[in-house]
């Protein structure tokens, strides 16, 4: 009776989750993404003050529920010496967010290695892969 009754409270009120990692260099946005995305998708959060977010030393983490579903988005600092840490979440990766911060042409390139080195990773094979060109609204520097 007991697994009856807990199968059953598992399908009416558990929710599938997915983890979805954000990634792409130091000052491409990634924090201001995750934060819009919870405002966009969370009932009632207010959001952080967009001037008051700095660069992201470590991880930061957003949870948003969708119907039966819920979104684990892990915003992986994006600093040379925090890019070696990155593969240490690839494998429990459902879905890759990489953002390009498109108003900056002086790293361009360096974008280009991080991205080229995060998807060489066998661990990523076969995990969908969004690549998001923000800051588009901006002058090139």
């Amino acid at each position: 009776m007991y697994t009856l009754l807990s199968g059953l409270w598992k399908y009416t009120f558990q929710k599938d989750e997915y983890n979805v990692l954000i990634l792409g260099l130091d000052n491409a946005g990634k924090t201001t993404y995750l934060e819009q995305t919870k405002i966009k998708f969370t009932k009632n959060y207010q959001g952080m003050n967009l001037n008051k977010i700095t660069t992201t030393v470590g991880l930061n983490i957003g949870k948003i529920d969708i119907g039966h579903v819920r979104l684990n988005f892990w915003d992986l600092g994006g600093q040379e010496e925090l890019q070696s840490l990155w593969d240490k979440y690839f494998a429990e990766s459902h879905a890759v967010i990489y953002i390009v911060d498109s108003s900056d042409t002086e790293r361009i390139d360096e974008s280009k290695d991080a991205f080229e080195k995060m998807i060489s990773n066998a661990q990523l094979q076969g995990v969908p892969l969004l690549v998001l060109a923000n800051k588009q609204d901006l002058q090139v520097r």
